[in-house]
């Protein structure tokens, strides 16, 4: 997987967004323990460097090197039980052919010990990890993995050590992964050659994104002398100019122990690791000087600029308005850990919120949609960069908006930040460290990746509250430490480049061109006994795709190591005032979570699509005596975030039955309770809805993010758009998240005048925030539930006078009692449709990408009903088996497969797909080898380890319960679940897929988004969006 850094490792706030520990009652033992060991200590060929303990994130880390290679290592000893293993190589490409990247996909393809194709994904199906994945920084490649059972995690160390430093790197594998030359149809000699290849596609997906695009113009040109020049991931057309050879080089002067980082993370023990380590793969090599160093960019005398040009956008708010410009300010270099936490403290204080002055001088006046793409700190290369700029605004607005982003910098020097916002971001970040979550080891693995892969010390990165102090020193010290930083690094600053996107009406064009000129460069070079060799080696690459591989050399778990019961949590069901409340005690370290389900049953149905867009404004308009401003600052200062989300929920035992609703969520520190409550009840008592141009802002920003986000999410949009006429549920799935409200809020957004939004927005209010018609739900620690009870008390008595009983709707309710035992007590009211007629829809919605999203959604049953398990083991076991061959390895696409939605639909998709309705009859062709039941029992039991491993992904303090309490389903639902998970066998796989997914059997809905398309033009069974 490319990742660009600039947009996915956000910034060190963001970054410890919700990732501490998943808990266990136990000792503090793998903590303690790791205080044991002492500098200098011998253990398995590595020297113990270094021991610290890091109260702040509860842990002790243990730094280490490797005495003959030189590989440094870094151990987190934390009691969480979701134990990380990561491994990282400095690499440093010189062009843009992709080599780090394609390196990454190859490696994970076979190896010495395990020479099986493509080990990476079968191991996703012999093993209960949380997470497996790797990813291609622009001077990194990383390769982690999380697991919850130890020996899972010597199995997948295994595999991954072997794959990393031994891989087989084999020829076809390239081809495969990377890019090859190949008759359209592999089959037929006669048909035209093209360029296919995962990471080519893959990379042709990405650079449709004007986003990424912009993002990766901005680095290569900010950073213009060394390998921030080129683009790691691969740029399309110079992806072809990488040989086999260059591949395996690569890996020969890059994947050495000597240029490696190891850490892990967790309580399991550290001298297993290191021996398998030592054992497996550090031993068999020597110490080598790998030569990969960053050296610093040289610094501009004068400030540049530059222009590129994207594909038009024709969901973008305002077609007129399609450029972005940007001012990028290159910093110091990130291994200095202070100088890195100040710069990205004072980002936030720049562009972050309503309150910071880059909001208030570029968002406010509305002269572009949304800030750009890149913006703020980014400590991903080894100097920082900053960012600020604008996308969606007019060519003409170019030199005011230069101008503007000048004049801050010149207003934050002159009168620096206001005390509350320095308070406020610090007590975020004091949240952020207690909030425990279930992925922290991977969040540490990427927070301190950067930095050490330049030599940066991670154990300084770690200690937050160190920083927070001398932080706090430096501004006592000197009250404009801040300003002082703003005045050189963004006013003195020669090195800085402004850059411009504009769009192209014929980008596409081009893009197209230029790919054919390149592909037919290649071809014009080849002679007869070339073109024979293609055609003979792409058959023989079709003959080893379709080939049933055996992957008996990997190590698996059995079924039998998978735990036969779940855990149960406790919650207990009481009332406030009249409201239900459901309260868990859990060890959420100070925090208290709050969460409430306001009905949208009495709302009138032609309102229903402007819900999302009420969800999104209503914490971000101002609420009683406090402007939006100050609403905005109070949040930050007395709370951990305030949200309110769309709910659609399917009943767990009737398909056309359906909970529709809005979730309030927040979470505060114990003493800041009364606080939290208090702003939640002047949003109930007194919203104001009235301010125009704030709504205007938020309007244009919510749309731009939406058009954006599509070409990273198209396959949902797909899945959600074919699931729309299967059930009741999937309608209004489509209303509140899918197409159909990208652009409605795009009309939005093009209405010169919003007054009649307006008038609207208070009668949505009148419906949904009505206490009659709400539960709530408290995670706390059992120290704080009873102060937490109390407050809930005041604020639903505050909040009185917007109860009132209103008839719901729609004639059809069903009432389930909260708590199965009680059937008398408080109820959820579910809409059901008995008479509702699903009907088959196909739909194609021409996008200005280069690849397609296709998806086909069929009509199944729910959740409690005896099918649904074999259901989910048929979608894991197809998508392995069969999908993932037909629609990756062969189509070409970045990924696709089959899921079993909760709604009780079953879903096909693919991913970054070249091919279209080719990609429907692989789905149709999954079915007929389902219903042919050639799969094998260890094909069952791979699908049931690999559904055990999401249904027992690790469950934060924070979201214990959350389950139970929005759609219903207790431990005793879920224990029943997991028996007939446990009970699926072949008879049952075969059987389902007869009944429900066979042609005639099924009432199936079909989307794909996409590039122009020609066949389904022709064919009048399409609609055309």
């Amino acid at each position: 997987m490319f990742r660009l850094t600039k947009t996915v490792l956000h910034r060190l706030h963001g970054r410890f967004n919700g990732h501490q520990q998943a808990w266990r009652l136990r000792s503090s033992s793998a903590r303690e323990k790791a205080l044991e060991y002492q500098p200098g200590q011998k253990i398995h060929g590595f020297t113990v460097r270094e021991v610290a303990a890091v109260p702040d994130l509860c842990l002790t880390a243990v730094k280490l090197t490797h005495d003959k290679t030189g590989a440094q290592y870094l151990h987190a000893a934390r009691d969480d039980s979701n134990n990380l293993f990561s491994v990282q190589l400095r690499t440093t490409p010189r062009d843009s052919t992709g080599v780090p990247h394609i390196l990454e996909h190859t490696v994970l393809c076979g190896s010495e010990k395990y020479p099986c194709r493509d080990p990476f994904f079968k191991m996703l199906n012999r093993s209960l990890s949380t997470f497996m994945n790797a990813f291609t920084a622009s001077d990194y490649t990383m390769y982690p993995f999380s697991t919850q059972n130890g020996k899972d995690f010597q199995n997948l160390l295994s595999v991954y050590l072997d794959a990393v430093f031994f891989p087989c790197l084999r020829e076809q594998d390239f081809w495969q992964e990377g890019w090859r030359l190949e008759n359209e149809d592999p089959t037929n000699p006669s048909s035209p050659l093209v360029f296919k290849g995962v990471v080519f596609n893959e990379m042709k997906g990405a650079f449709s994104d004007s986003e990424h695009l912009y993002a990766q113009h901005l680095q290569n040109k900010l950073y213009p002398d060394h390998t921030y020049s080129v683009v790691s991931g691969g740029e399309p057309l110079a992806i072809p100019d990488l040989t086999w050879e260059q591949l395996k080089q690569f890996h020969a002067t890059h994947y050495h122990p000597s240029n490696a980082r190891f850490f892990t993370y967790g309580d399991l023990p550290l001298e297993n690791h290191l021996k398998q380590i030592q054992e497996e793969a550090l031993c068999k090599f020597d110490r080598i000087n790998p030569s990969t160093e960053v050296p610093s960019q040289p610094h501009w005398s004068s400030p540049r600029e530059d222009h590129v040009t994207c594909s038009p956008d024709a969901l973008a708010p305002d077609p007129i308005k399609q450029n972005t410009l940007c001012m990028s300010y290159l910093l110091g270099d990130i291994t200095d850990a202070f100088e890195g936490f100040t710069l990205s403290l004072l980002s936030s204080l720049m562009v972050s919120g309503p309150n910071s002055p880059f909001y208030k001088s570029l968002i406010e006046p509305k002269i572009g949609s949304d800030f750009s793409s890149v913006v703020g700190y980014d400590g991903s290369t080894k100097e920082a960069s900053f960012s600020i700029g604008l996308q969606g605004m007019a060519e003409q607005d170019t030199e005011r908006v230069k101008q503007i982003i000048n004049q801050t910098v010149d207003d934050i020097i002159e009168n620096g930040f206001e005390d509350e916002r320095i308070e406020a971001l610090l007590h975020k970040i004091e949240l952020q460290m207690k909030h425990q979550s279930t992925n922290f080891g991977l969040s540490l693995a990427s927070y301190i990746a950067s930095s050490w892969n330049h030599d940066g010390d991670p154990v300084e990165l770690l200690r937050i509250s160190d920083s927070v102090a001398k932080f706090r020193q430096a501004l006592k010290e000197n009250p404009h430490f801040l300003q002082d930083k703003v005045r050189y690094y963004f006013k003195e600053n020669t090195h800085r480049l402004t850059l411009k996107m504009s769009p192209d009406e014929a980008y596409l064009e081009k893009q197209a061109k230029a790919e054919e000129e390149k592909l037919q460069e290649k071809i014009s070079a080849l002679t007869d006994s070339d073109r024979k060799e293609i055609y003979e080696k792409g058959l023989e690459l079709l003959e080893t795709q379709s080939k049933t591989q055996d992957a008996s050399c990997l190590p698996a778990l059995k079924v039998s190591d998978i735990q036969p019961t779940i855990p149960f949590t406790a919650v207990q069901m009481s009332t406030a005032a009249y409201v239900p409340v459901q309260y868990c005690e859990q060890p959420t370290n100070g925090l208290v979570y709050f969460r409430a389900m306001c009905s949208l049953n009495t709302l009138p149905e032609d309102l229903r699509v402007y819900v999302p867009l009420f969800c999104s404004i209503i914490t971000k308009m101002g609420c009683g005596v406090l402007d939006y401003r100050q609403q905005a600052q109070q949040m930050e200062m007395r709370t951990g975030g305030m949200s309110v989300s769309t709910q659609v929920i399917p009943d767990s035992t009737q398909m056309d039955t359906f909970e529709q609703g809005v979730l309030l969520f927040s979470s505060c520190l114990e003493r800041n309770l009364p606080h939290m409550f208090k702003l939640w009840s002047d949003i109930f008592n007194s919203p104001h809805f009235d301010n125009e141009e704030r709504l205007r802002v938020l309007v244009m920003m919510g749309a731009q993010e939406l058009a954006n986000g599509i070409s990273y999410s198209g396959h949902m949009y797909a899945m959600t758009r074919a699931g729309r006429h299967l059930t009741p549920a999937g309608e209004l799935q489509e209303t509140f998240g899918g197409m159909e409200q990208v652009k409605f809020l795009k009309r939005i957004a093009e209405m010169p005048d919003l007054s009649q939004v307006i008038r609207i927005l208070p009668r949505i209010k009148k419906h949904l925030l009505n206490p009659e018609n709400m539960r709530c739900a408290i995670n706390a620690t059992p120290q704080i539930m009873t102060d937490s009870a109390t407050e809930l008390e005041i604020f639903i008595k505050d909040v009185a006078e917007n109860r009132k009983e209103r008839k719901p709707v729609r004639a059809n309710i069903i009432k389930k009692p909260l708590d199965p035992q009680d059937d008398l007590g408080p109820s959820r009211k579910l809409i059901t449709e008995p008479n509702f007629q699903p009907c088959q829809m196909k739909t194609f919605f021409q996008m200005p990408f280069p690849v397609n999203f296709v998806s086909e959604s069929i009509r199944a049953v729910p959740f409690c009903h005896q099918d649904y398990a074999s259901l989910c083991i048929l979608a894991r076991m197809m998508t392995a088996k069969f999908l993932h061959g037909e629609i990756r390895e062969k189509g070409g696409a970045y990924g696709g497969g089959a899921r079993m939605g909760g709604g009780g639909v079953f879903s096909f998709y693919s991913y970054r797909d070249p091919n279209s309705v080719q990609t429907l009859s692989a789905f149709r062709k999954g079915v007929d080898w389902a219903k042919s039941g050639q799969f094998s029992q260890q094909d069952i039991d791979e699908a049931k380890l690999s559904v055990f491993s999401a249904v027992d992904a690790p469950v934060a303090p924070a979201d214990k319960g959350t389950s139970r309490f929005l759609s219903g389903l207790t431990d005793e639902m879920k224990q029943s679940y997991r028996e007939k998970l446990f009970a699926v066998d072949h008879k049952s796989l075969v059987e389902v897929a007869e009944r429900y997914l066979g042609v005639g059997q099924s009432t199936c809905g079909v989307a794909i988004l996409g590039p122009e398309n020609d066949t389904i033009k022709k064919d009048p069974t399409w609609i055309l969006k």
